[in-house]
């Protein structure tokens, strides 16, 4: 009995003990942007498993063990808390927003890494640097926002991408742009089929080290974009809406009027016949008595042979009635831009889901410009069991507009090279010579004035007004239209086994299906009389199953190793079929079945395949020092099979001296420095069969089929690599600022290069890996609060980076093209010009340095300590500046005060040159019907004019215009890429419109932008040469964006 009882007391002694060491902590976790709770907080016990997640309200109920147990909350944005337990039941936490970035979690090739242990060079911007912003193609937030990455300023065409170069120039004759992967997988889509309202993180691998996993498609840098998934313990539906337009960004250039112009065409004939030994007189009378019959156009109201007097000043009696001189007018318009997106999202438990749609109409600047999309995306993600998660995101997208046909810098149907070089004499629209009134067709339209107009009794143009072409009117009747239908498929299988293995299989599909169509004219242009239809359908369709496997494990509480082995599989196919045909039978149809003649019809199919193996292995220990190193087996169909495997790897090492013992400062909240090294590969060479015999097809004999000779065998041919060093120090200060120093040398080897062959091969030349070219740099940013008090908040961003490009090896001494020279010491965009002087202050003429000087050569001359000529192909060549600016980067200064928020981007590159041969057409000494810049009103006039523009002259205009380092210009800039001021609505605001949360605001993009030229597109290339090309569009959208 005894015995029973004593059993008894121990059983309720033992329940007692228990229960008085499991006991039940509840509380709320708040911020101060949701001081009414904050969902989704994970609460951790410390050292176990054990854990929960705030509910909508921010509650949250956790069981621990004993009052020494510490409860751990983390929620992304912010900084982790801890708290021990000891005698409380209810532990109420505030979260502060981690404006440091200290526990950012970094998305790797194959994987995450945490921010204070990642031993590579990499940074993200995420989805509020993205947010608002009126883009159609998500490139374009990259600008100005991310150390050591350059980009052009994207073309006003709607959805355009703008090119993007990450710590240099990685090639020659290969791609440099990076490599995208969307969702873990490596994407073949257009960027613009992307909606960046999914984008939930884009993340820029810099350095070989972090971007080696992908081998020998990451030599030019990695850009992975990751889509947004469901929030835990929140549902939510979303509506945005914006509406606004698109106009011009960079201003036309400075060009003379209508009168300044006629005197200046009248000066390069006086002068002509000046340089040909005639007198004054008899030189002025030939200029005025021939200024008309050059021109062509005489729209003022006076004779042909008093527009301009013989002392060469315009007649002030002139007056002219003609309209429509200015053909900006016509072919330019502010176009209209809307968008709307709504998307649905929520998790529990187990599963997540986001959904979405996006409809964009944007017009461009230009008639017949324009963009439509609409977007739809699924992502669903679900713990299928315990060891068992799977997920699909599935996004279709269909885009279709028009495309302004500004692809040749010189063509006739180019706007910005007609519009722009046209001479202000000639109006869009056929007037009458004597009364300035518009000329009607039968119907009572307005004619287009072509400047061959006989019929009219119109006379015809100057020869560089381009006679019988019209831009505006074969603008508005041709077509360059696409229509574009995608699918982009990432679906995975994830389990967990042996308590410390995972095993995924990723499978992706990238589908786009591209129908371009074409129609010119049978009125005026290429395709008169005639007319010409053509079609091309292009399907791109590709496939990526990769299987990982990885293993991780935390021994001792200091000892962190993970372990990672793969393989991938890449099918990439492309179908293209055309056909072009002419011969119009019946107006306004322009399907190919409304042609007679068949030009041409085409198709092909390619195929590449790349089989990989790979393998990482990361190490930490005490969360102080880290140990990180990749492999990567690439083989590569574009290859022979003797050349056609691959090895890239990548060693790195980190070491947190924040952390250290002997590290003591309230000043540094990380201090960490970091080394790497890595080489990757770059196979974008010239095709997908480069290493191949090819024989080029259509040769043939009448009925007899023939084929040519199109390359050799080239079995040696393999990837370009690149090896990079990478050295930076990563710190958080002062509570407040964040940021990274960084050092670079990046080296591109076995670069890819055309060697001449012997004649008698009957091929010219094969493509070798025979080059090396080196790019090194410095890159340094910081963010954080600069100034805080009250609710008012001023934070800033700010990056500026620096890099050189040389070259180690060539296989030739020298290689000149265009206005650069490749030498084994220069760069890649070192200019080679010819060396210009000046003007000659007694004759006016354009003068050069010589360069072989000859006494008795009339057209040298000595002037002080220079030996001078004013020959064009006599002058020297010389090496003057490069394209590579000094410094480049971006700051992002955001304000905030209560509901209010402010945000101004700007852009900028100091230093470097730029070839503007766009403003060297306009500067012509002989206009003949093209137009003239301002700066000819600076011209040379008389025996003793200082200046630095010659004389206008017939007969010398190609001396003094010829390509030279005189259109050499600082090629410095500043943009206000973005500006954006929103207001969020109060609570009690909400409570009456019953919604969670609403924000009002008003974007725009390239709002201002300050070069050394009006109208220079100085950005527009990395070059550093001009084009006539689609210039930036300036827009503006005012949103609402609300969530139920």
């Amino acid at each position: 009995m005894r015995k029973g009882l004593l059993s008894f007391v121990l059983v309720l002694l033992t329940i007692s003990m228990a229960w008085s060491q499991t006991r039940i902590i509840t509380g709320k976790v708040v911020s101060d942007d949701e001081p009414d709770g904050l969902p989704g907080v994970n609460v951790v016990v410390r050292g176990t498993t054990t854990g929960v997640i705030t509910d909508l309200d921010g509650e949250y109920s956790i069981a621990v063990q004993g009052d020494n147990a510490t409860l751990v909350f983390s929620f992304i944005g912010y900084t982790t808390k801890q708290e021990v337990v000891g005698n409380r039941s209810i532990i109420n936490v505030t979260l502060n927003p981690d404006t440091q970035n200290l526990e950012e979690v970094i998305i790797t090739a194959y994987g995450t890494a945490d921010k204070g242990n990642f031993t590579g060079s990499a940074i993200a911007l995420k989805s509020d640097q993205i947010a608002n912003r009126p883009i159609a193609n998500v490139a374009n937030a990259i600008e100005g926002q991310v150390a050591g990455v350059i980009t052009t300023s994207a073309s006003g065409q709607p959805g355009s991408s703008p090119g993007i170069r990450i710590r240099g120039i990685g090639s020659v004759n290969a791609s440099s742009s990076p490599l995208y992967v969307v969702d873990g997988v490596p994407f073949d889509g257009n960027l613009s089929n992307l909606n960046p309202e999914d984008i939930e993180d884009m993340t820029i691998l810099k350095d070989a080290s972090s971007a080696a996993l992908y081998g020998s498609r990451a030599a030019n840098g990695v850009i992975m974009i990751t889509t947004k998934r469901g929030k835990k313990s929140r549902s939510n539906f979303n509506f945005k809406a914006q509406h606004g337009t698109a106009s011009r960004a960079l201003p036309e250039y400075d060009r003379v009027g209508a009168a300044d112009y006629y005197v200046l065409q009248w000066e390069a004939l006086r002068n002509s016949r000046l340089t040909a030994g005639i007198e004054p007189g008899p030189a002025a009378q030939f200029a005025t008595n021939q200024l008309i019959p050059t021109l062509g156009y005489n729209i003022f109201n006076v004779p042909n042979d008093q527009l301009v007097g013989l002392d060469g000043t315009f007649n002030p009696n002139a007056v002219t009635n003609f309209q429509g001189l200015n053909w900006w007018d016509e072919i330019e318009r502010v176009g209209q831009r809307s968008e709307y997106n709504m998307t649905y999202s929520g998790a529990n438990d187990r599963s997540d889901f986001y959904t979405s749609i996006n409809y964009l109409n944007e017009d461009g600047f230009i008639q017949k410009s324009d963009f439509r999309r609409i977007t739809g995306r699924l992502n669903v993600n679900t713990q299928a069991t315990d060891w068992l998660k799977t997920g699909i995101n599935i996004a279709a997208t269909r885009s279709e507009g028009n495309n302004a046909r500004t692809g040749g810098s010189s063509s006739f149907v180019n706007p910005f090279f007609t519009a722009r070089a046209i001479g202000p004499i000639y109006p869009v629209y056929a007037q009458n010579m004597q009364t300035g009134g518009f000329i009607l067709d039968p119907d009572g339209n307005r004619i287009y004035d072509s400047r061959d107009l006989l019929q009219f009794g119109l006379p015809v143009g100057g020869a560089g007004s381009f006679p019988g072409r019209h831009v505006v009117q074969e603008t508005l009747l041709n077509d360059d239209l696409f229509d574009r239908a995608a699918i982009s498929t990432r679906a995975y299988i994830e389990a967990s086994f042996l308590k410390n293995f995972t095993f995924r299989m990723n499978v992706a599909n990238d589908f786009t299906s591209l129908l371009n169509i074409g129609y010119d004219n049978t009125i005026i242009g290429d395709g008169a009389p005639a007319g010409r239809s053509r079609r091309t359908n292009n399907r791109t369709d590709s496939f990526t199953i990769n299987q990982l496997l990885t293993y991780s494990k935390t021994f001792d509480e200091k000892h962190f190793v993970e372990v990672l082995v793969g393989h991938e599989t890449y099918d990439y196919r492309f179908q293209t079929q055309s056909i072009s045909k002419q011969d119009q039978v019946l107006q306004g149809n322009t399907e190919p079945d409304n042609f007679v003649t068949i030009n041409g019809a085409s198709g092909r199919f390619d195929r590449e395949t790349i089989e990989s193996y790979l393998s990482r292995a990361n190490y930490v220990y005490d969360d102080k020092y880290s140990l990180s190193a990749s492999l990567r087996r690439d083989g590569s169909s574009r290859f022979s099979p003797q050349s056609r495997w691959g090895t890239f790897y990548s060693v790195g090492a980190a070491w947190s001296i924040d952390k250290e013992d002997f590290f003591s400062s309230n000043f540094f909240q990380m201090l960490k420095l970091r080394a790497a090294y890595g080489e990757v590969g770059n196979n974008s060479v010239s095709s997908l069969y480069a290493s191949q015999a090819l024989y080029d097809l259509g040769f043939n004999n009448a009925n007899e089929p023939g084929i040519l000779q199109a390359s050799l065998p080239n079995p040696e041919l393999k990837w370009e690599t690149n090896a990079t060093w990478d050295i930076g120090l990563d710190f958080a200060i002062a509570n407040k600022f964040s940021g990274s120093l960084e050092y670079f040398n990046r080296q591109s080897a076995d670069l890819l290069f055309n060697v001449p062959l012997s004649l008698t091969t009957g091929i010219t030349s094969i493509t070798r890996n025979t080059g090396t070219m080196q790019n090194k740099g410095i890159e340094f940013n910081i963010a954080g609060d600069v100034y805080k008090r009250g609710n008012f908040t001023w934070n800033v961003n700010f990056n500026i980076s620096t890099y050189t490009n040389q070259f180690k090896e060539l296989p030739f001494d020298e290689l000149i093209s265009g206005t650069k020279k490749l030498v084994v010491g220069r760069g890649i965009y070192d200019f080679w010009l010819r060396d210009w002087w000046g003007v000659d202050p007694q004759t006016g003429e354009g003068l050069y340095r010589v360069d072989n000087y000859d006494e008795n050569n009339s057209a040298h001359r000595i002037i002080g300590s220079d030996t001078l000529t004013s020959v064009i192909n006599q002058a020297r060549f010389h090496f003057n500046g490069t394209a590579v600016p000094d410094f480049f980067g971006g700051i992002n200064n955001t304000f905030r005060y209560k509901n209010w928020s402010a945000s101004v981007l700007l852009s900028y590159s100091v230093g470097g040159q730029f070839y503007d041969g766009t403003y060297a057409s306009l500067m012509s000494a002989d206009p003949n019907g093209r137009a003239s810049h301002t700066d000819l009103l600076s011209r040379w006039r008389q025996p003793g004019d200082i200046t630095n523009v010659p004389r206008m002259d017939v007969t010398t205009a190609a001396q003094s215009d010829g390509a030279s380092d005189r259109w050499l210009v600082d090629a410095s800039y500043l943009n206000i890429r973005s500006i954006n001021l929103s207001y969020t609505l109060t609570k009690p605001m909400l409570e009456k419109l019953k919604v969670k949360g609403a924000t009002v605001y008003l974007a725009g993009e390239n709002m201002g932008w300050w070069s050394q030229r009006r109208g220079m597109y100085v950005s527009g290339t990395f070059s550093g040469t001009s084009s006539n090309t689609f210039t930036p569009a300036r827009t503006f959208t005012l949103g609402v964006n609300v969530n139920l």
